[in-house]
């Protein structure tokens, strides 16, 4: 429980203590709007690190040189809380996630999603979830990547097994042809859900996929993207699992 109290005391006093550098990172994004943008991820990434510091995960990692230089769509299967701070702490490049449409009533904690272009997404209507999936080409077409879960919520069940994949993330990625990059994730419900509310000391493992181009898929694959891309992450967490 120390764990999770020393986490939570962080969380509010992050929020709270970042009311004033919103006011700055505002003020800078007047003159320089990429600097803003940049400075926002650091700050978001420096709070997601130091909570991870706390739990005291352990993380092995690999193929990260996969990701190349440019906007892509991240696609990670998603079993926990601490899946968005492992990824995101580790960006180069800025990247918006897609989150669910409560969290954008979160006070000051959407305000930092908002700086960091993650988008919110309602799942319980299809035309303002078609608005996000458009809103997130433009984003991509801008330069900035996009992590999504297609599973379309954390899943609950067995370890190495996964909900099937909602098609409608990937327009992102057939719209634009940008990269898809596979984010496998071991052993991360570990760190928190199996345990709810304790946090314990985990060894989770992270390996991302050779980037996969949709216009270089042959018709069929293309066609059922989504298993495509689910059977490449299904099969790597498969061969990961004795390493936690």
């Amino acid at each position: 429980m120390i764990r999770f109290i020393c986490v939570c005391v962080f969380l509010i006093l992050y929020l709270i203590l970042s009311i004033p550098i919103f006011f700055v990172e505002w003020l800078i994004g007047k003159f320089n709007r990429e600097k803003r943008d940049y400075s926002s991820l650091r700050i978001v990434q420096w709070g997601f690190k130091l909570i991870l510091k706390i739990t005291g995960v352990e993380a092995t990692v690999i193929g990260e040189e996969n990701v190349p230089d440019e906007p892509v769509l991240f696609v990670g299967n998603h079993r926990s809380f601490f899946d968005i701070l492992l990824t995101y702490s580790r960006c180069r490049r800025l990247t918006g996630y897609v989150a669910k449409k409560e969290m954008e009533h979160i006070p000051l904690l959407s305000t930092w999603m908002h700086f960091v272009y993650c988008l919110f997404l309602d799942r319980e209507n299809p035309r303002e979830g078609l608005k996000t999936i458009l809103q997130a080409i433009e984003h991509i077409k801008e330069g900035i990547s996009i992590c999504i879960f297609p599973e379309g919520t954390r899943n609950k069940g067995e370890e190495l097994s996964m909900l099937p994949f909602k098609d409608g993330a990937f327009k992102i990625a057939t719209r634009t042809n940008c990269a898809i990059i596979p984010i496998s994730m071991n052993n991360t419900s570990a760190i928190f859900e199996n345990q709810f509310p304790k946090i314990k000391k985990v060894h989770v493992v992270i390996e991302y996929g050779k980037p996969i181009y949709p216009n270089d898929l042959s018709k069929e694959d293309k066609k059922k993207i989504g298993a495509y891309v689910q059977d490449i992450i299904q099969a790597t967490i498969n061969k990961n699992a004795e390493m936690v």
